[in-house]
């Protein structure tokens, strides 16, 4: 337990601008995409083992909470991959293109492709969540 807490104490104190920020990030949505594919695993093996279990499942899917969850789960999907990326080309293609001032500008340009790639997707997302959960626009 004093290992989740030094490495929780370090991951918090430490103040390394971008770079920090962007490695914090960088895991937070890798474990929000895990934890959402072990769902998803779990709940499409239902349908055949217990179909009315998968049912249910589908109808909590629909639930505006579970559409606010999914908004978030494609920032983290865009972001882990855009910054994945970037990490990637800087260790196995550039790293003698390596340096702080690179690094932290890269790290915005990852924030804004995936911005870029987000907002769209999320406005879709709000407006079928409205449309059907309620009744907005028509629906």
């Amino acid at each position: 337990m004093s290992n989740l807490k030094t490495t929780l104490t370090g991951y918090a104190s430490y103040r390394g601008k971008e770079g920090h920020y962007s490695f914090i990030l960088h895991r937070i949505t890798g474990l929000g995409t895990a934890l959402f594919l072990i769902i998803h695993i779990l709940d499409t093996s239902f349908v055949y083992f217990f179909p009315d279990l998968y049912q249910h499942a589908i109808s909590l899917y629909r639930s505006t909470l579970f559409g606010i969850a999914e908004v978030g789960l494609v920032f983290c999907v865009f972001f882990h991959g855009v910054n994945g990326l970037r990490v990637a080309f800087f260790d196995l293609i550039a790293p003698r293109l390596w340096s702080v001032p690179k690094q932290r500008f890269s790290t915005k340009i990852t924030l804004l492709i995936t911005l870029l790639m987000w907002v769209p997707a999320s406005a879709i997302m709000l407006y079928n969540m409205l449309y059907h959960n309620f009744g907005w626009f028509g629906g």
